[in-house]
């Protein structure tokens, strides 16, 4: 079974190598990689309704016998419609097709077949517009539709995976043993293959699922929990487990009760016999740069060095900046080093990061390039975890000998999720917000009260205050909606007086530092932005920020969004806008605009979501996931970790019947990027 798993996909039958190369854009350049390909959707034509029980306006399957001949009528510009009428032997349908030539040929006179489309009211008339059709004695029951690329539809893919489940021997090796089948009520691999991609039956394809979802998350709850252990062997830069009074006395400010419980568990975790592995996840102004050098001027103190990675040039300089202040006065020397930095200056930071006489290194991805050595790296932070991916945390681990890890993160996550996601990192949670912080006033509104809010903002404007006036669009599309350089014309017009800064995602890495440089300086007194700015640098000065057409994001993006404002000492107001009177999403405004409790929203977020991918793009940075889902499977990712915990505290991993589950994690943490599950 494992050699048809690795059989490249261009020996397939009906493959070869043209169509090989378009599998391997899909994915799936193995046929294993072609059967673990799942359906992204399914039709359903097991349920079939008479023409006059169909509902209007929902797709739906009906039987009906075609009456005569479509006949073909030439439209002004050359293209062509075809028509003909079908019984189901109570009420006719009316059929139209259009630019099918080939439709004459297929509904033949007198024939019954199965069409499924939108069913409409035409002049009193029930009728149908370009159905999808079989003939009446074809099987066609639950049929899965494909991932596409050019040149290869879902009806080809079909095709393919029926091929290569016709090479799957009739019991396949499962990684799953009988026992732990019989436990979780778990069908065969086998059986689940098949009715993944050819359900019998609704009843089939759940059955089916639920097993591949429950592998899929213990393979990997298996490998984060090996990654954690395989950081347990020794810790190598032990601390003494007493909480750092002598940093707190270093501190202009008095720190939270929760910030003071991070760092002892940080601290505690340091002195413990292996590496901490610490993700710190906490609201916008939590206060996590204070925990991260808490535990740096611990591990300084015990005679290494920390580095401290930034997503942004902007970014790393801010915590440069604030971390020299808080540091340098008891002796710390920081360094800042980003892909700009000039050659010369940049060999003489490497001189002295190697030779240990920089303390604290802060930088981009800069750090993780081949030059840069450390004299003696005891800790490694990554900000804003979501833009990082596991190998990356890890590339920068690996120039020390197995140092301190702490991820840090402003996307608020359910905890009981983020414990998980991270499956590999133990969690702090920030959830008290430092005093002095500001609150923010968050208000709904629809277009029609623009020039109204344009004026409030006006008001801040002459205050000397700054603000962000949020777009959704880089460019323009068929929504209606302004593209960002098009709105920030507009607002222009509306703010002549004022410097009006733009900001998007498909500007230069480079342009983008610049406008928030810019921005943060004052040169602009309003930036419009798409949500390139959820993520940035602090401007106390920013105290309003307006978001057109708010329904399009989640919460927790609004929540990223309005956490760029309210940082300073003005009180500061969020205006969401939107025309969209849905129900369903006029109560997920509200909630927002009720609450700045990010991980109260991050829970609403989850569950109003519902299958949506809550992480957003991979933005964790784990293996990537085929068939499960984080939020709508969570009972079955309870499960499986409660399971993956079970059998690799027993050791019972280490068992024969077990062989084929290890080769499954290496195989899905392979895809990561390289970094390999030692089992």
């Amino acid at each position: 079974m494992s050699s048809l798993f690795a059989m490249d996909i261009q020996k397939l039958k009906g493959v070869g190598q043209k169509r090989g190369q378009l599998f391997e854009k899909l994915g799936a350049p193995t046929v294993g990689d072609l059967l673990r390909l799942y359906p992204r959707d399914y039709q359903d034509w097991t349920e079939r309704l008479p023409i006059a029980q169909a509902p209007l306006g929902e797709v739906c399957v009906v039987r009906a016998e075609v009456l005569r001949v479509p006949s073909q009528v030439r439209l002004p510009g050359g293209k062509l419609l075809f028509r003909t009428t079908a019984t189901d032997g109570e009420t006719d349908m009316q059929l139209t097709f259009f630019n099918n030539r080939y439709i004459p040929k297929l509904l033949e006179e007198g024939r019954t077949y199965l069409f499924r489309g939108k069913m409409q009211r035409v002049k009193g008339s029930s009728a149908m517009t370009s159905p999808e059709f079989v003939p009446e004695e074809r099987e066609q029951e639950i049929v899965p539709i494909y991932p596409a690329t050019a040149g290869l539809g879902s009806r080809v893919v079909a095709g393919a995976v029926r091929n290569a489940l016709a090479l799957v021997p009739e019991a396949p090796g499962d990684p799953l043993p009988p026992a732990l089948r019989e436990e979780y009520q778990l069908c065969h691999l086998g059986y689940a293959l098949e009715n993944i991609h050819f359900p019998r039956s609704q009843t089939d394809l759940e059955i089916a699922r639920r097993r591949l979802v429950f592998e899929e998350f213990l393979v990997l709850q298996l490998g984060l929990l090996q990654i954690k252990s395989g950081r347990r062997e020794k810790n190598l830069h032990p601390v003494t487990g007493e909480y750092p009074e002598e940093f707190a006395e270093l501190l202009p400010f008095r720190l939270t009760g929760a910030q003071q419980r991070a760092i002892a568990q940080g601290v505690q975790d340091m002195a413990g016999l292996s590496p901490m592995n610490r993700l710190v996840q906490g609201d916008v102004g939590s206060g996590k740069t204070a925990v991260a050098a808490a535990l740096c001027w611990t591990v300084i103190q015990g005679g290494w060095q920390a580095a401290l990675m930034a997503p942004t040039e902007i970014l790393a300089a801010q915590h440069h900046q604030s971390l020299s202040a808080l540091l340098g006065p008891a002796g710390v020397r920081c360094a800042l080093l980003t892909g700009s930095l000039g050659a010369a200056k940049r060999r003489e930071l490497l001189e002295s990061l190697a030779a240990g006489e920089i303390h604290l290194v802060i930088g981009t991805h800069a750090l993780i390039s081949e030059k840069v050595a450390f004299h003696g790296l005891g800790l490694v932070i990554t900000d804003e975890q979501h833009r990082f991916g596991v190998n990356q945390r890890v590339a920068l681990a690996q120039k020390g000998a197995s140092p301190h890890l702490l991820v840090m993160s402003a996307t608020p996550i359910p905890r009981t999720l983020a414990l998980m996601a991270y499956g590999d990192l133990d969690v702090s949670v920030l959830d008290e917000l430092p005093p002095g912080r500001q609150t923010i006033e968050t208000y709904l509104i629809d277009s029609a009260k623009r020039d109204r809010a344009f004026r409030y903002v006006q008001k801040h404007l002459d205050q000397g205050r700054q603000g962000y006036l949020i777009c959704p669009l880089i460019e323009e599309g068929e929504s209606g909606m302004m593209s960002v350089d098009a709105y920030a014309e507009t607002v222009r017009g509306a703010f002549p007086h004022t410097a009006v800064g733009v900001l998007h995602g498909k500007m230069k890495p480079a342009q983008k530092e610049q406008v928030m440089e810019k921005f943060a300086a004052g040169d602009f007194g309003l930036l419009v932005a798409t949500t390139v700015v959820e993520v940035g640098v602090d401007v106390p000065n920013a105290a309003i920020m307006l978001i057109e057409n708010a329904e399009r994001y989640g919460l927790s993006q609004l929540h990223q969004l309005r956490g760029r404002i309210g940082r300073g000492q003005y009180p500061s107001t969020c205006i969401l806008i939107s025309d969209n009177s849905s129900p369903e999403t006029l109560e997920r405004l509200r909630l927002f605009k009720s609450t700045t409790d990010g991980f109260a929203i991050a829970d609403a977020d989850l569950k109003l979501r519902g299958p949506g991918d809550f992480f957003g793009q991979r933005q964790h940075g784990l293996p990537q996931l085929k068939i499960a889902s984080m939020t709508m499977d969570l009972d079955l990712l309870r499960q499986a970790q409660r399971c993956a915990r079970r059998l690799f505290h027993s050791g019972g991993l280490e068992g024969e019947e077990y062989r084929k589950l290890r080769g499954e994690i290496q195989r899905l943490f392979a895809k990561t990027g390289g970094q390999r599950v030692a089992l």
